[in-house]
């Protein structure tokens, strides 16, 4: 890429690069990246270079907006999991069930007591 070209994409803000002490432009592989798409752009689609701007703040948005519906899908799941769950007074306590499960009773015994009235001390 000619350094003009380069030059006025950063003038046009389509790309940001480092600079030395010197002065001088250092770019990021995602600065070439970027390069690269606004070349792209501007020469095989025909877009000029506020269009490729526009592109480029969108797909930005875009892929923000994303992230954004990744997170709302995570806690949705995470609050679906919680209200698919019951809390019911079990043998052990308070315990926490599926949705139309019922504690578990404790086995019935069918030991037999014998209960001897004995002397009051």
């Amino acid at each position: 890429m000619h350094p003009q070209t380069l030059r006025q994409y950063d003038r046009e803000g389509l790309v940001t690069p480092t600079r030395t002490r010197g002065g001088g432009r250092r770019y990021t592989d995602e600065d070439i990246e970027r390069l690269r798409e606004v070349q792209r752009l501007s020469q095989e689609e025909g877009v000029n270079l506020a269009g490729i701007r526009r592109i480029l703040e969108l797909e930005e948005e875009t892929r923000q907006l994303r992230g954004q519906v990744d997170d709302l899908r995570d806690d949705l799941r995470r609050t679906r999991a919680a209200a698919d769950r019951v809390f019911a007074a079990g043998p052990g306590g308070i315990v926490a069930l599926a949705k139309g499960r019922r504690p578990q009773r404790r086995p019935v015994s069918t030991a037999l007591v014998v209960w001897r009235p004995g002397s009051r001390d």
